[in-house]
């Protein structure tokens, strides 16, 4: 690889380590193409993205960020699942590893926040913002049915016991 393709690499991983609401770090050693491929389907799916790069360009894009103690976790054959939903990466990461054996999770950050394999699980475990966003708008939408039901409850309750008189005078 050229001066400038490496120069390329590491600027596309300092966006990576800097924009991304969290990046797993796995050793990948035996995955076979296929499996990588599937890898990247899934992340693509939740909105997340797959890299492999050189450890030493990683650690050199890592050099005064806010996770540089991320390098720790850049040894032997290594990939980096990242994505801008703070738990999107570390959900599909963690799926696919129980699926996967040869996936290993050894570690990640969650902003400045750097995390071990148990607390990449931990954070795969937190809901994601859509499943957040989904349970704020119910909690919103909640009272606001009660209230149309405490209001037409009444009404249905009358409306059933005239019927109820209607019937028995008709009968």
């Amino acid at each position: 690889m050229r001066r400038n393709q490496k120069e390329i690499v590491v600027s596309e991983l300092e966006t990576v380590f800097s924009d991304s609401g969290v990046v797993v770090v796995a050793q990948y050693a035996g995955l076979t193409v296929a499996e990588m491929a599937d890898l990247r389907l899934k992340m693509g799916k939740e909105g997340g993205k797959v890299r492999v790069a050189k450890n030493r360009l990683a650690k050199i894009a890592l050099k005064g960020k806010h996770n540089e103690n991320l390098e720790k976790f850049l040894t032997g054959q290594t990939v980096l699942l990242f994505s801008e939903d703070p738990v999107a990466a570390a959900k599909v990461a963690k799926e696919y590893s129980d699926e996967n054996e040869k996936l290993k999770i050894i570690g990640g950050s969650m902003g400045s926040e750097i995390l071990d394999a148990a607390g990449v699980e931990t954070v795969s475990k937190m809901p994601s913002r859509d499943e957040l966003i989904s349970s704020i708008v119910a909690a919103i939408i909640s009272p606001a049915s009660n209230v149309a039901s405490a209001i037409s409850g009444p009404g249905t309750v009358v409306a059933n016991i005239i019927d109820g008189i209607d019937e028995k005078k008709a009968a």
